[in-house]
């Protein structure tokens, strides 16, 4: 038999559908649940041949703080294409890409920003 693993989220939302708490749970991570202030979900349809994608946060959530949060999703995206394709070429740009935007956050930040 083969093993299933699920990860469920929970989200409370305000009175505008707003997030204000995310929750989640995966059956292969023992534990309690685990808070979090946002989620970035990809599914690829081979029907349409695109991707999907679900994108939440709460208001918590500091700019500052997505900033980095896409910028290391994106650097876990390269390295995800390489363990996937081998295409080195293609990781090498989006962690130089990685690196441009954390050196201009970095700048931001420094600037009060």
């Amino acid at each position: 038999m083969m093993k299933t693993s699920e990860i469920h989220f929970n989200i409370t939302l305000d009175e505008n559908n707003i997030p204000e708490d995310i929750t989640w749970h995966a059956t292969d991570k023992p534990g309690d649940d685990d808070h979090t202030k946002a989620i970035s979900i990809a599914v690829w349809d081979d029907r349409e041949k695109n991707t999907m994608r679900l994108d939440l946060w709460t208001k918590e959530m500091q700019v500052v703080e997505m900033k980095k949060f896409y910028i290391d999703t994106l650097g876990g995206m390269g390295q995800s294409l390489l363990n996937a394709t081998g295409d080195e070429a293609m990781a090498q740009q989006i962690n130089a890409l990685c690196d441009r935007l954390g050196k201009q956050l970095e700048k931001e930040l420094q600037e009060g920003r």
